[in-house]
C-alpha cells in the first residue's frame, strides 16, 4: 500500500514538474484563495486555447514528440518480440524436422519483412508528428 502511495506522488510530482515546463504561466494576477476545484476547471478550460496560442503555446509540438516516441516504441517493441517469437518457433521445428529447413526459411524471411514492414511504417508516423505535422499551422 505505501509503496503504491509512493509511487503515485511521485507520478504525480513529475507530470506537474513537466506541465509547469510545457506550460506557461499567465502573466495575470490571480485571487488569493482558489478552491482546487475550480483551479482544475480552469486549466480544463484554458488547455486547448493554450495550444493554439501565438508565440507561447507549446502544446501541439511538445504531445506531437511525445506521440512520436510512442510511435516508434510501440512499433519496435512489438516488431521485436514478433520476430523473436518468430525465429525461435523455426529454429525449434528445424532442429524437430531439418528436412523442411529450406520451406521454414523462406516463410520466416517473409514473415520477418512484413513484421519490419509494420515497424517502419511506425517510424513514417513518427517522422510525419515530427516533421510534417498536418496539426501545426
Amino acid at each position: 500500500m505505501a509503496r503504491s502511495t509512493v509511487l503515485t506522488a511521485s507520478v504525480l510530482l513529475a507530470c506537474g514538474a513537466l506541465m509547469s515546463a510545457f506550460v506557461p504561466a499567465p502573466v495575470a494576477s490571480r485571487p488569493a484563495v482558489q478552491a482546487p476545484g475550480a483551479a482544475f476547471g480552469a486549466a480544463a478550460l484554458v488547455t486547448p486555447t493554450a495550444a493554439f496560442a501565438e508565440g507561447e503555446g507549446v502544446w501541439i509540438p511538445a504531445l506531437s514528440a511525445v506521440g512520436a516516441g510512442f510511435a516508434i516504441g510501440l512499433a519496435a517493441i512489438g516488431s521485436g518480440v514478433g520476430q523473436g517469437i518468430a525465429s525461435g518457433r523455426c529454429i525449434d521445428g528445424i532442429s524437430r524436422q531439418p528436412e523442411v529447413a529450406d520451406d521454414l526459411r523462406g516463410v520466416l524471411l517473409l514473415s520477418l519483412a512484413f513484421m519490419e514492414s509494420l515497424t517502419i511504417y511506425g517510424l513514417v508516423i513518427a517522422l510525419v508528428l515530427l516533421f510534417a505535422n498536418p496539426l501545426i499551422k
